[in-house]
């Protein structure tokens, strides 16, 4: 049954986490830390534990990239400086464990990640914090999951050399 209301106001917080490494080599980090999903193979899978298993290899750091997009050129002829790769990145297993409670968390997953390097050539890792959007949801099931993903995507920005924010300390 959905937790979901007619209204719900719900916190956000939005991280943006500086990175060392110069914005192509981190966009390549990126890809390479949350791999393409393999969509042809899992086409191929016949039961949810055939999912399961191919996450299992396909998604090392938990996440997959469901979507990219490259914003400079679209944005670029506005007159903005900036370099910047918006993903969607998520694990459909993982959500499918929330969406069970409430099909209203498909909002919020896959999660909208965005690089970006500002016109002084700094690297940045922005994503909204998994917890407290699950959180909003009104089931412990559901906020339980968030939490989780927060250490996921902690664990994602020491990966990429960056400092994991305190409210990410929950690790999954």
């Amino acid at each position: 049954m959905s937790t979901t209301h007619p209204f719900t106001e719900h916190p956000s917080r939005r991280l943006a986490v500086t990175l060392p490494n110069d914005y192509a080599q981190t966009v390549a980090d990126y890809e390479r830390l949350v791999p393409e999903f393999p969509a042809a193979a899992f086409a191929d899978c016949a039961t949810w534990q055939d999912h399961l298993d191919l996450v299992a290899t396909a998604a090392p750091h938990h996440f997959m990239r469901y979507q990219q997009m490259e914003m400079s050129p679209l944005m670029g002829v506005s007159g903005a400086a900036w370099n910047a790769t918006h993903y969607l990145m998520g694990n459909h297993t993982i959500a499918a464990r929330m969406f069970r409670h409430d099909p209203a968390v498909m909002l919020h997953a896959p999660l909208r990640t965005l690089l970006v390097e500002d016109p002084d050539g700094a690297t940045t890792f922005v994503i909204d914090q998994p917890g407290l959007l699950f959180g909003s949801y009104g089931s412990a099931d559901i906020s339980v999951v968030g939490r989780e993903l927060d250490g996921y995507v902690g664990r994602l920005i020491e990966l990429l050399g960056g400092e994991a924010p305190e409210v990410l300390s929950q690790r999954g």
